[in-house]
């Protein structure tokens, strides 16, 4: 469960410089942390994480090929 800790944190981070309108490079460089710890946990999880690693991999994609990335408020993620 260290994995998902690491993941959580980055979360609160990644909030925390979206709330002090941080530069996009920093937010950036936090998604890509993001990622790589994401990758980590799924892989911790085994089998069961086959699909979200996949889904995974093509966020990294996205956010290498400098698609935009729209931020999601919590409170829209959970409506």
């Amino acid at each position: 469960m260290e994995e998902a800790r690491r993941v959580m944190e980055r979360l609160e981070r990644i909030e925390a410089l979206q709330r002090a309108d941080a530069p996009a490079a920093a937010l950036l460089a936090e998604v890509r942390k993001l990622l790589c710890e994401g990758e980590a946990w799924l892989v911790a999880e085994g089998p069961r994480g086959g699909d979200a690693l996949a889904a995974l991999g093509r966020c990294r994609g996205s956010v290498e090929d400098g698609e935009e990335v729209t931020p999601v408020k919590r409170a829209d993620k959970l409506g």
